[in-house]
């Protein structure tokens, strides 16, 4: 008996270490630069946000890898964090670049990566194509003779409801 309660304290203790080690690798992502979406394609728009700089920490962004030169991080609402956008030049080639933003008060830096795809679809970007499958678009189809089957049994639905409506109303027993 004491074996297996040993056996079992080993194992629960093993667990809990494990558990304290991981727990800083999912902070809730305070040390790091996320980037949306994480491929883009050439013109696209990119927007980038942290928790590191603080409540109402601001950033300065660094996105001259992929050419965009440097952005702003605002303080926002957002839990906390600091968001801005930037443009992903025409002219850049596909890849992986680093982009970095760097707290106002020079305390912490943060990176985060982009990927460039040439085409949107590559991008996770699909773009509409085509006409939208509503239906016909109306209430007179192409063939009058299921409209007018329609219309009629509408007819007689309505007559039948309204009969029966009135008998009630006197009194009749249905």
């Amino acid at each position: 008996m004491r074996r297996t309660a040993r056996l079992l304290a080993g194992t629960a203790l093993a667990v809990a270490a494990a558990g304290v080690a991981a727990a800083p690798a999912y902070g809730g992502g305070t040390d790091t630069l996320d980037v949306y979406p994480s491929t883009a394609a050439p013109g696209g728009q990119v927007s980038v946000n942290t928790a590191a700089c603080g409540e109402k920490g601001s950033a300065v962004g660094d996105a001259g890898s992929v050419g965009a030169g440097t952005f702003t991080l605002a303080p926002s609402a957002h839990e906390g964090e600091a968001i801005g956008q930037f443009r992903v030049p025409p002219s850049a080639q596909p890849g992986t670049y680093e982009i970095v933003a760097k707290c106002a008060d020079g305390t912490r830096q943060v990176t985060g990566d982009l990927t460039v795809a040439l085409t949107p679809a590559a991008a996770g970007q699909l773009q509409p194509h085509g006409s939208v499958k509503t239906g016909v678009g109306g209430a007179l189809g192409t063939d009058p003779v299921q409209t007018a089957a329609g219309v009629t049994a509408l007819a007689v639905a309505a007559a039948g409801g309204t009969w029966l409506l009135h008998r009630r109303a006197r009194g009749d027993v249905i």
